[in-house]
């Protein structure tokens, strides 16, 4: 990971100080870089990691903050990783076109590896990213979503890179096919399960280690799944005032939706379907022969259900 952050910064630099400036803020921001290590754990794991490795991280840590930058506009967010969005700091137009160059500049970075395969991967990956997030916008205040629904969103928006981090790591060390998808398999579980628990986190979670206001998604009337949950497993009563709660925005009801949340078990309806699909990540390895590389992977799959922030 310290040859990726050297890569990071060999590959931000512009003519353009306000780029800098804004790429420097936001890849520099205390992320989890998540995605990154995946293309190295799994390259580990299918023959080992090598200099195009580090460039396949960073390819999709750009196409990830990308994203994030896109997503903050779109939510009008002001606080990320317990710090002040790009967006807050230096406006919705710059945010917007840096985003824009880190995408970008992430497909120059593919290019230079002269591997269609990996341009056919990651092409399609930011394509169906992108279907994930106008997906998740008309959901917006649809309290009729259903689970399957909220699922498709996951898997579009937040588990296709996850599942491309990992399936990239196995290309790059030419995998045999069936090793490639059983690591493209375990980072589709994988990413859903890390997405399930940020939604219960979102309403949850201790708001320091987090980083950002509790109650964002009931704000911005996104229906997760615990929320749903509760509209569809509580009395009429409370679940017309989570309905209500959504439609409206009302994070000023948030003590009284969570309230119905844990009477209902909301939370621990979601952390078992993220536990289920953590499972299903780990299954998916048993192709390969146990080892250190292996029991990394393992590991974060569970860390992924029982983390706090």
């Amino acid at each position: 990971m310290q040859q990726v952050d050297v890569v990071v910064r060999q590959s931000l630099s512009s003519q353009v100080p306000l780029i800098n400036q804004i790429s420097e803020y936001i890849i520099h921001s205390g992320g989890k870089r998540l995605r990154p290590a995946l293309v190295l754990m799994s390259g580990d794991l299918a023959g080992g990691v090598t200099p195009a490795h580090h460039q396949l991280a960073v390819i999709i840590e750009f196409i990830h903050t990308a994203t994030l930058l896109h997503d903050d506009v779109v939510d009008a967010s002001d606080l990320r990783r317990g710090k002040s969005t790009a967006n807050h700091v230096y406006g919705n137009p710059a945010s917007v076109l840096v985003g824009d160059f880190l995408y970008s500049r992430a497909f120059q970075m593919m290019v230079r590896l002269q591997n269609m395969r990996v341009m056919e991967i990651l092409a399609d990956a930011t394509n169906i990213i992108s279907e994930g997030e106008v997906l998740q916008l008309l959901n917006v205040r649809n309290i009729g979503v259903s689970e399957q629904d909220y699922l498709q969103v996951i898997h579009f928006k937040t588990a296709k890179l996850f599942e491309a981090a990992t399936r990239l790591g196995a290309v790059q060390c030419q995998a045999t096919p069936a090793r490639e998808e059983a690591l493209a398999t375990y980072g589709m579980h994988l990413g859903t399960a890390f997405q399930l628990i940020d939604d219960v986190l979102d309403l949850s979670g201790d708001s320091d280690k987090i980083g950002k206001t509790l109650g964002n998604d009931l704000a911005e009337g996104k229906v997760t799944l615990p929320m749903l949950y509760a509209i569809q497993q509580a009395p009429t009563a409370q679940a017309d005032l989570v309905k209500q709660a959504l439609l409206e925005g009302q994070v000023a009801q948030l003590e009284q939706v969570l309230e119905i949340l844990h009477a209902v078990k909301a939370f621990d309806y979601v952390r078992s379907v993220a536990q289920k699909e953590a499972l299903l990540a780990c299954q998916a390895l048993d192709i390969f022969e146990p080892g250190p590389a292996k029991q990394a992977l393992l590991d974060l799959a569970q860390f992924s259900v029982s983390r706090q922030q």
